[in-house]
């Protein structure tokens, strides 16, 4: 039940992530928040009675210690959700390799020891929630984007390889593409476009918590989620 679970954010702060935690929330869920930079995670943090935790998400240490943390405060996450991504944009000629290496740790590596640790405490525990957070990188390379798309198809292949190791072992992992911006009706990007033009985050939420209540007659590991405006 929703009362009695843990909701581990990490990469937490404004637009999807407190949407998450907000959702989370109002379902009776603990709820534990990790970013580098905790400071701008106050406001959320007392709205939604989190804790918050400092984690540099491409770090083993860091991602290995936040996991214990939690566990000790709260108790093993039911629900994980990884939304940190690198972005750096340029030719492929002449973009910085190490701005795309650090790019891809943040992306893809540290999707990558999120997942672990989060599938070590679930597989102890037979059952729990893993949910990755894509876009439309994640199946489509853009010109000058090409760390973002590296770092982005290798988290979706985590995703798959994850889903298929561990849905027969009760533990259901979800990957989200999200294709448009992200934004609510007062945002610029909206001017022009009409109404419902940007994926709202809170009802990008409600898809996530939909995914984590699934029934494991029917599950699913992937969802794309766009505006209707948005052409694909």
């Amino acid at each position: 039940m929703a009362g009695d679970e843990v909701a581990l954010i990490v990469g937490a702060g404004k637009g999807l992530s407190a949407s998450m935690a907000r959702q989370c929330s109002a379902n009776g869920m603990k709820i534990a928040l990790a970013s580098r930079n905790i400071d701008k995670l106050a406001d959320l943090a007392k709205e939604t009675d989190a804790r918050v935790y400092t984690c540099d998400a491409s770090q083993a240490s860091d991602v290995a210690a936040l996991f214990s943390d939690v566990a000790a405060d709260l108790g093993a996450p039911d629900l994980v959700v990884y939304n940190p991504s690198g972005r750096v944009r340029g030719p492929v000629t002449e973009i910085d390799p190490a701005e795309v290496q650090k790019a891809i740790m943040i992306t893809c590596f540290g999707g990558f020891l999120v997942g672990q640790q989060a599938a070590k405490q679930m597989v102890e525990r037979g059952s729990g929630t893993i949910l990755f957070t894509g876009a439309s990188a994640s199946v489509k390379g853009y010109p000058n984007s090409s760390a973002f798309a590296m770092g982005k198809f290798g988290l979706r292949g985590l995703a798959q390889a994850m889903a298929r190791e561990l849905h027969p072992q009760n533990v259901h992992i979800g990957h989200f593409i999200i294709d448009g911006g992200i934004g609510g009706a007062d945002d610029p990007r909206a001017a022009g476009r009409g109404e419902d033009a940007l994926l709202a985050p809170d009802s990008i939420a409600e898809t996530y918590f939909h995914v984590h209540q699934q029934k494991r007659n029917a599950w699913t590991w992937e969802i794309e989620l766009r505006p209707w405006v948005e052409k694909f």
